[in-house]
């Protein structure tokens, strides 16, 4: 009886607060494959964009000012350039590849899930329509009122050969992969539903902030493994884990934690392919997984506080002053 109670205590003590029950959350997402509609309307363009622009509403116009930049239907050339668009080579070969490699209908789950965990968390906040699409490898994820887009020619995979090509880094081109649109999405809709306080300066003010947005993103995701959430390797992850301590300490003892220069943010808390005082086999954003560790600290040792209050706290230090975070 005892060896059972200390057990079920040691297992109570280490289950993960954020892995809940929302079987029974009721969310109607709004989920429309916009490069679908597009590319059927091609050929008769002036006759289905009409119908495209009403069903689509604020994502068309995002699409096609922001997005691709062609402008709108009533400005000249608007058809023209919409048509060179559809028509190009690498836009085809795009959409082809698109097609191929996401699972969409698996895509929508996963979006229909991680918003039943933002519906559990926050019963009041506006739920934003999913809207997906081939933007010729613009952004990859663009927001506005109520709605996030993607961009999947962004996710086709690490082995596709265009990315490369293009010059993008091969540290970007490993998390641009379908497993990463749902979490990048998240991380981004958190940045502008909580956007960071405009008098925090200092280098683990950031840190912190970028470590609520990994945890809110978690909470969104709680299957999802922390390698996937902040885009690390396995080996990367490994390295952060074995080195928590002497990373925080170095910072710590070079007074780098209360750094406003601009410069030690980007070095430490920015993505990159490494950072180079910690060895080329740490990843970029090591300051990131620290204030990470440093909020996940604060939640566990704060069990009353919930992931709102967390979200709307914009008192970074007293975070940290309240973590009790100290890595062996």
């Amino acid at each position: 009886m005892i060896v059972f109670l200390i057990a079920f205590v040691f297992a109570s003590c280490n289950r993960n607060p954020l892995k809940i029950d929302v079987s029974d959350v009721k969310v109607n997402l709004t989920y429309k494959n916009y490069e679908a509609d597009l590319f059927e309307a091609k050929g008769s363009l002036e006759e289905e964009i009409p119908i495209l622009q009403e069903k689509y509403g604020r994502f068309f116009e995002l699409f096609n000012l922001h997005m691709i930049g062609v402008g709108m239907p009533d400005d000249d050339g608007f058809y023209k350039q919409l048509e060179s668009f559809l028509s190009d080579t690498m836009i085809v070969n795009l959409k082809e590849q698109v097609d191929q490699r996401i699972n969409k209908n698996e895509l929508e789950q996963e979006f229909i899930e991680a918003f039943k965990h933002y519906r559990y968390y926050f019963p009041n906040k506006v739920v934003p329509g999913i809207y997906t699409c081939v933007s010729g490898l613009n952004q990859s994820i663009v927001l506005a009122d109520s709605l996030i887009g993607v961009s999947l020619d962004k996710y086709l995979g690490a082995d596709f050969d265009y990315y490369p090509r293009l010059g993008i880094p091969a540290y970007k081109i490993r998390n641009m992969h379908q497993q990463k649109i749902v979490s990048d999405a998240m991380y981004f809709w958190a940045t502008t539903e909580y956007p960071i306080n405009l008098k925090a300066s200092k280098v683990i003010e950031s840190m912190i902030y970028q470590g609520s947005m990994y945890y809110f993103v978690e909470a969104m995701q709680p299957e999802l493994t922390d390698s996937l959430n902040i885009g690390f390797t396995e080996n990367q992850l490994e390295f952060c884990q074995n080195s928590e301590a002497n990373m925080w300490n170095y910072m710590a003892e070079q007074n780098l934690l209360f750094s406003t220069n601009r410069m030690d943010i980007k070095r430490y808390v920015d993505d990159g392919p490494y950072v180079s005082v910690f060895s080329t086999e740490s990843p970029g954003r090591v300051g990131a997984w620290l204030g990470w560790q440093i909020v996940r600290s604060y939640m566990k040792n704060n069990p009353e506080v919930t992931l709102k209050q967390l979200m709307e706290n914009q008192d970074y230090l007293s975070i940290l002053n309240q973590s009790g975070y100290q890595p062996d």
